[in-house]
């Protein structure tokens, strides 16, 4: 019976595991690619629950030779946006002001947190995140921890799937800046409309 039961239930868990890859044109991503005239940065961004103080997801925004946001297992879209497995590339500052929306609601709030790198360290931080692939539901923060921690200053990044966690270190960089997003937009964000980029 038990044989017959794990046989019939391993489908469906690595069903819940899996990721539908996402692959926009090479056209469409040339189009949108956007370069940011700031030095370059690592941004990240955690989600944290206004109830418990739990993380409920993190992403990294990459500013180097172009600006795009690592998304893993990210819900976020915007139709103007294209995606290559949980890279948004061509992120102008409406798009970020779009995401961080997206996220902050009567439930949630959003951590920004700014670390200054030299442009090799962003170069690195954008090849990589390309690399990755598309990534699992719930593994958002150890996918970011995976990219942080191949990086120059990143090397003692915990590897955890908790984006307090993640934060937490951030903190302790050297220049890291912070900012905090409270919105009181209604918990469902399915009603969030894109804005016109």
């Amino acid at each position: 019976m038990r044989l017959w039961l794990l046989g019939f239930l391993t489908p469906l868990l690595l069903a819940a595991c899996g990721t539908e890859p996402v692959w926009a044109p090479d056209d469409a991503v040339e189009r949108a690619v956007y370069r940011h005239d700031a030095p370059p940065s690592i941004t990240v961004f955690t989600v944290v629950s206004n109830r418990s103080g739990q993380g409920g997801h993190s992403s990294l925004l990459i500013n180097g030779s172009q600006r795009l946001i690592f998304d893993p297992a990210g819900t976020w879209h915007h139709p103007h946006i294209p995606e290559r497995n949980d890279v948004h590339f061509g992120m102008k500052d409406p798009a970020v002001d779009f995401y961080i929306d997206y996220h902050a609601r009567e439930t949630w709030h959003v951590v920004r947190q700014d670390i200054a790198v030299e442009a090799e360290v962003a170069e690195m931080a954008l090849r990589a995140v390309q690399d990755y692939g598309a990534v699992p539901k719930a593994y958002c923060t150890r996918a970011n921890t995976d990219i942080l921690a191949g990086l120059p200053g990143f090397e003692n990044v915990p590897s955890t799937f908790s984006p307090i966690k993640l934060m937490e270190f951030v903190d302790t960089l050297p220049g890291v800046t912070r900012g905090v997003t409270y919105d009181d937009s209604p918990a469902n964000n399915a009603t969030i409309v894109a804005p016109r980029l």
